[in-house]
């Protein structure tokens, strides 16, 4: 992997003041929103209270739409003939992708990282300290799907309505994936199939893996989340590596 390369596109991405506020501090707003001032969010849940739940579940869909956003910027620089100049070196398409899978990345882990911080500053709270450190690894490297799907839409869509269309298909998935408000019979029986649902599931199992079926908030076995990620991660990593080398085929 191309080391100057990676540190170039960080340093622009930390100097893009609009990327730098929407994947920073959005989620953040988003957790003072729903899992700060509501007063319900005191109540216990699982191994710790609402609050974590929510915390959770904004950094992730946070750092997902943080992968997203940076690495679909594939398609701007495609657009200005940056992505001509990369054509001309020796860097295969997957160094390329990774690459910009790192980065974005780094980006979410700090976005989710403050997300965390004002969730532990507000009252989030687990009964078990491992979670902390479990549920936040587990929605860094979550995100890297969906770093995947940015670039994939980039490459396919090469314009400036391509991070549009990403983002908007990134609150569907959120809404149809059980992420911000819980889904019930057939509507989560369709969210099982969705990309955000294994990716979020899986986190927020680690404090809900006891809580009683009847209570409304169960997980579904460990199993069903995990095998939801993996196959979705599958998908969207050969969707960018096959759309980032016909885009260059065709330069």
């Amino acid at each position: 992997m191309n080391a100057t390369y990676i540190r170039v596109e960080f340093a622009r991405h930390l100097r893009d003041g609009y990327n730098l506020v929407f994947s920073l501090l959005m989620p953040s707003a988003m957790y003072v929103l729903f899992g700060n001032i509501p007063s319900y969010t005191d109540q216990e849940l699982g191994f710790g209270n609402v609050k974590f739940y929510v915390m959770v579940s904004m950094a992730a869909y946070g750092a997902a739409v943080s992968t997203v956003a940076i690495a679909g910027t594939v398609a701007t620089e495609t657009m200005q003939g940056w992505g001509r100049q990369v054509a001309l070196t020796r860097m295969p398409p997957a160094t390329f992708v990774s690459s910009k899978m790192l980065v974005a990345t780094a980006v979410a882990a700090i976005s989710s990282a403050l997300v965390f911080a004002l969730g532990a500053a507000t009252g989030a709270q687990v009964s078990e300290n491992w979670i902390w450190a479990a549920s936040y690894l587990i929605t860094i490297g979550g995100s890297l799907i969906f770093a995947c799907y940015g670039i994939g839409v980039g490459m396919v869509f090469k314009s400036e309505s391509a991070l549009g269309l990403a983002g908007g298909l990134m609150v569907f998935f959120a809404f149809f994936g059980n992420v911000f408000m819980p889904l019930e019979s057939m509507m989560l029986d369709i969210a099982r199939f969705t990309p955000m649902y294994g990716y979020v599931a899986l986190i927020r199992y680690l404090q809900l893996r006891e809580v009683a079926p009847e209570t409304g908030f169960a997980p579904d076995p460990l199993w069903m989340p995990a095998t939801n990620l993996v196959l979705w991660a599958v998908i969207f990593a050969v969707f960018a590596v096959v759309a980032t080398r016909k885009a260059r085929a065709r330069q």
